[in-house]
Parts: structure tokens; sequence; C-alpha cells
């Protein structure tokens, strides 16, 4: 087996980057996109190249309007087609049935058990049969991400997660963004840095941490277990 890890961290040409991993797996490399400014940069480089990877994302049935038309901006922007995984309806129809439709305001554990339901559940289906898990995360985002590497081994999913825009800096997300004219949500123009659910999302303050907007009424480690 190549080092991939090393061949992969002296790339600092992302298509290139990716261009090696789905050479290596053959239609086996998949992008998760929320359509974020940093999932916006990556559908770019992908679509952009022509590079064979598999771009989905996840609905969770409680995202915003403008996260919804900025889908179609997308897709009738690149004419490129993505897959869109929805939660297992049962196991919303119970949540809701048993705890109401805003129970994620009343404990973490009950914020992240929406979140497995909606967020998690159907990234695992959306990751079957993949070998390579392409991601939009930052070490700025959150001290979490701080020490993640370009491409590590995820143990639990049993595949490599790629993450080629941990080193980049907010404003190199921004400057790419502007100079390849690429479409981004306009939430983003209204203080929202980290965009998800609408119940669970807000604008930040100037000075504020990006990721306070997500769950703001919780301390917690801020993250929904996508990537922990």
């Amino acid at each position: 087996m190549k080092d991939l890890t090393g061949i992969i961290a002296q790339q600092t040409d992302i298509a290139t980057g990716i261009r090696i991993l789905t050479e290596e797996f053959p239609g086996a490399v998949v992008f998760s996109t929320s359509f974020g400014q940093e999932d916006q940069v990556l559908a770019d480089i992908i679509w952009r190249n022509a590079l064979p990877v598999r771009v989905f994302t996840l609905d969770t049935g409680r995202l915003f309007q403008e996260t919804y038309d900025l889908m179609d901006v997308t897709r009738a922007r690149y004419k490129q087609p993505f897959d869109i995984y929805f939660p297992q309806t049962a196991a919303v129809e119970n949540l809701l049935k048993e705890k109401g439709t805003n129970s994620f305001y009343d404990s973490v554990e009950n914020r992240k058990e929406c979140c497995h339901i909606r967020k998690v559940e159907p990234l695992g289906r959306a990751l079957q049969g993949a070998k390579v898990w392409i991601t939009g995360l930052r070490a700025e985002q959150s001290e979490n991400r701080t020490d993640m590497p370009v491409l590590e081994w995820d143990d639990h999913r049993g595949l490599y997660k790629y993450n080629p825009l941990i080193h980049w800096s907010y404003e190199q997300m921004i400057a790419y963004l502007k100079d390849n004219n690429v479409p981004y949500n306009k939430l983003h123009d209204k203080g929202f840095i980290s965009i998800g659910c609408a119940p669970c999302t807000r604008a930040i303050e100037p000075g504020e941490h990006p990721r306070a907007g997500r769950w703001w009424w919780e301390l917690s480690k801020k993250e929904c277990g996508l990537h922990s």
C-alpha cells in the first residue's frame, strides 16, 4: 500500500490531491457538502476539474430556505448531479411523537439524539462503499479540529478522511469564492458563519467564535457527531 498520508500531505494543489485519491480508489471517493462556504470551494474544484467524485448532501428536513435556494443555484451553475440523503421517516416520526418538535432545546442528550437521527444515520448510508470521504473541515472552525491532519484513517468507518482545507484560513476561503465567482449562501452576508439546521443556528456577533451560532443555548463541544 502506498504511503497515501505522506503523498497527500505533500500536495498543495487540492485538485491534484483528489485526483491521486480517485486513481487509487476508482469509484469510491465521495464528497459530503452542506453547501457552506468551505464546501462550495471544494464543489467548485471538483466540478471545475471534472474529477470523478460522487457528491452528496444531507437534508435534515429543517434546513434554511436559503440553503435550499443555494442547492438550486449550484445545480444550475455547474449542471452536475448530487445525491440527497434524508433521515429515516419512522425515526423522525417516533422522535416527534415521544418528545415533540423541538426537544433538542431541552438537553444536550436530546440535541445529539436529533442530530443522530437527522444527520449521523443518513451519513452512514451515504458513506456505504466509500473508501475516501472528502470534507470541508478547517482547523479555525473549532478547537476540536485543530489537530486534524490533511488525510487520516477513520477506523470507525473504515475509510480515509480527506480534509484538504484544514489549514486554510477564513480569508483564503473568501478570496477563492470571490476570485472564482462561486455561489454561496446569502445568510453568510447576515452574520451566519457556520450554517446548519434553522432552529439550531443563529448569526454571530463581531468577535464571537465561528461556532458560537451553532446550538447557542448549550455549553458543549459544538459537534453533531459527523466528525467526532
